[in-house]
């Protein structure tokens, strides 16, 4: 990376007021002392008679918000220099984390596939202090925020407290960054715990929208809890935004979900019967609905006797029909797809064959995937306690690191959402475990960004 001067750079509040007089000509103007004053009337005149400026609502605030804010639009005069030379496509940035972000958005702006951090969870145990650099004069910050000295003395002092406002303060600058940073199909994940979970949530429905949000996935983080007469906590989470849109990849199945076997296990893998032919919940049809011969039974759906009321015309909107087609399963029951059992008939659910959709029916081969479930890192795998025991074999020390995530998660990540040639970024690098992942994956084509902040190194 060239080492070369930022503080020619536009600041975000300048490159933002530009894209905004671009579609909103005329609503900004520059008033007294140079500020810029926003006229609602012209702007309600250009978006349509449907628009409402909102005066009041639902949102997170918090002691700090508009100065945070400042933290993240002030203009950076700071710049990266190389400490060797290089030809490795990863990058390691040591030094202040909101810094590194500032200087990454000039040249990554909307090109980062994926996003993990594990920031500070906030507790009472952790040594961390979210003490930004106010480089500001108190006199430019009173007089850009509105602030008294009494105000703004009092909010420096919550980065110095475990406070949800001082850790809010922290985060909030650093997050509204790194979704600049997200390509239109990117994604965040981020690691945290009861102390700030429902803060964090509140933040992020800000900044990347509450529509984004794409699920909060608990993890296990050990198996034995600590002696108490409360419930023992057990379980982080993992909290999943997208920037626009994302889509997930799927997962393979548990070959242990499909535990039965037949003559064709060879060729179509095991089954499972988790699905009986006759359902009382679908819409009725009438050719859906018909008798069934197997050997000397008969078989009906949802039995005889409601049957029969069906053929005199007795039926509901929704009522007992088959699932499948006359033909379909005609088809079904020579290719051996269905089983009898307790009376009931069941079609077999393989992990490598399916009966195609279409006519004329026949046998498909394939490898049976599954969407990943919120419940996903419940699996020990991901645990805490995985991931000091690798710690453990590579150093052959106990608890180097206190909480450092399993490489076996980043990689679950990393796997079902990038592809080749992906940026991935992880700006609280710690005991570096996404850099682990990164190159333990089998995608040599995969980079790696990575950043920590006071003292943090990066990875």
């Amino acid at each position: 990376m060239q080492n070369k001067e930022i503080s020619e750079e536009k600041s975000v509040n300048e490159k933002n007021v530009e894209v905004f007089n671009r579609y909103f000509p005329g609503c900004l103007s520059i008033e007294n002392d140079n500020q810029l004053t926003l006229d609602t009337k012209k702007l309600k005149a250009l978006l349509g008679d449907f628009s409402e400026i909102k005066e009041e609502g639902y949102g997170l605030d918090f002691v700090g918000k508009k100065i945070a804010l400042n933290q993240a639009f002030k203009k950076n005069h700071k710049i990266l220099k190389p400490l060797n030379e290089s030809t490795s496509k990863h990058i390691l940035i040591k030094g202040d984390n909101l810094d590194a972000l500032k200087i990454l958005k000039q040249s990554y702006s909307e090109k980062i596939k994926m996003i993990y951090i594990d920031p500070p969870y906030n507790t009472k145990n952790e040594n961390f202090i979210y003490g930004d650099d106010f480089s500001q004069s108190n006199e430019e910050v009173l007089k850009t925020l509105d602030y008294s000295k009494e105000k703004l003395d009092y909010i420096k002092n919550l980065f110095g407290l475990k406070s949800h406002s001082g850790w809010l303060s922290f985060m909030y600058p650093r997050l509204l960054l790194a979704r600049d940073l997200l390509k239109q199909d990117g994604v965040i994940f981020i690691s945290i715990d009861d102390n700030e979970a429902a803060q964090l949530k509140l933040l992020c429905d800000e900044i990347f929208g509450e529509g984004n949000f794409v699920a909060e996935m608990p993890r296990l983080t050990k198996k034995a809890g600590k002696s108490t007469n409360q419930i023992a906590k057990n379980h982080d989470y993992v909290l999943c935004y997208q920037k626009n849109s994302i889509n997930f990849k799927q997962i393979d199945i548990d070959e242990n979900d499909y535990p039965l076997k037949d003559e064709f296990y060879n060729e179509r893998g095991g089954y499972k019967l988790n699905q009986n032919l006759d359902y009382n919940s679908l819409q009725y049809n009438k050719k859906m609905d018909y008798e069934i011969v197997i050997g000397n039974e008969k078989f009906y759906a949802g039995g005889l006797e409601t049957y029969t009321e069906r053929q005199k015309g007795n039926f509901g909107t929704i009522d007992w029909v088959w699932r499948w087609s006359k033909a379909k399963f005609d088809f079904g029951l020579v290719n051996g797809f269905v089983e009898v059992k307790n009376n009931r008939i069941y079609t077999k659910t393989y992990t490598k064959a399916k009966i195609s959709d279409s006519k004329p029916y026949k046998i498909e081969y394939f490898n049976r995937t599954k969407n990943i479930s919120s419940i996903e890192f419940l699996d020990n795998k991901y645990s805490n306690d995985m991931s000091n025991k690798k710690l453990q074999s590579i150093f052959n020390v106990k608890n180097i690191f206190d909480y450092s995530k399993p490489v076996e998660l980043i990689n679950f990540l990393i796997e079902q959402t990038t592809e080749k040639d992906d940026i991935i970024l992880d700006f609280f690098a710690g005991s570096g475990t996404t850099a682990h992942a990164v190159l333990e994956s089998n995608k040599s084509d995969y980079q790696k960004l990575s950043e920590g902040g006071g003292g943090y190194l990066m990875a």
